[in-house]
């Protein structure tokens, strides 16, 4: 969700005027999308490379995180939307980590869209926390090292319960992934827009969405196969 500083700038406003902004659109997104049917949507709200920004910024981006976990949890709920978190939740406050706790278990038993949430989040972070783990199953004797193979690591990874991305939007013009989810995007299908996030609104997710549908997914195979499989 790329662009809310710049969206600021545009309209010579302070950079919180943004991030308030860029959470008003994501809002409505949220909202479009589970009436769109998406089973899962996953959201890039702060990166581990973002506690790097000034200071200022990372503070006021912890007021808001604080706010939507009181405010927004509730709404969340009503709508049968179920909320999880990916990420170093070390990194942050007691209180947002608690927060993030309780918003999961509130919602844990909703049955439409998942909310996924990636907070100070890294792709490449998420692959060296699951080598991590496979080290350990090894060093206890429980695994093999040459056992290890792509379905261990893909139970260790964020999301490992979660089907893998299909479509991964980045706003804001940029045409990088930024170290978001590296693993569980192997396959996914980019699409970039132009606009900056606080002016992506349910429209735009619609753009992307049939931009989606016109593409033919191979997976490896050739054209023919995956028309032949479809006929």
């Amino acid at each position: 969700m790329d662009g809310n500083n710049r969206w600021a700038k545009k309209r010579l406003l302070p950079g919180g005027a943004g991030h308030k902004a860029g959470e008003s659109a994501l809002h409505k997104i949220v909202e479009h999308a589970a009436r769109q049917g998406v089973e899962v949507l996953t959201v890039f709200a702060f990166s581990s490379e973002n506690w790097r920004r000034p200071e200022n910024e990372v503070t006021l981006l912890m007021k808001l995180f604080l706010h939507a976990l009181e405010k927004q949890v509730e709404d969340l709920h009503r709508h049968n939307i179920r909320v999880r978190f990916i990420g170093d939740r070390a990194m942050f406050a007691r209180i947002l980590q608690d927060g993030m706790a309780a918003g999961e278990a509130k919602t844990a038993a909703n049955t439409g869209m998942t909310l996924v949430i990636a907070a100070s989040y890294g792709g490449q972070w998420d692959v060296a926390n699951a080598a991590q783990e496979l080290a350990r199953q090894v060093q206890a004797g429980t695994l093999r090292p040459e056992d290890i193979d792509t379905a261990h690591l893909q139970q260790q990874v964020q999301m490992s319960d979660l089907p893998p991305v299909d479509l991964l939007i980045r706003t804001g013009g940029e045409l990088r992934i930024s170290n978001f989810v590296l693993w569980q995007a192997a396959y996914a299908e980019f699409y970039f827009s132009e606009k900056l996030w606080p002016d992506f609104d349910p429209a735009s997710l619609d753009e992307a969405l049939a931009d989606y549908a016109r593409r033919q997914r191979r997976f490896g195979r050739t054209s023919a196969q995956v028309e032949n499989r479809h006929a």
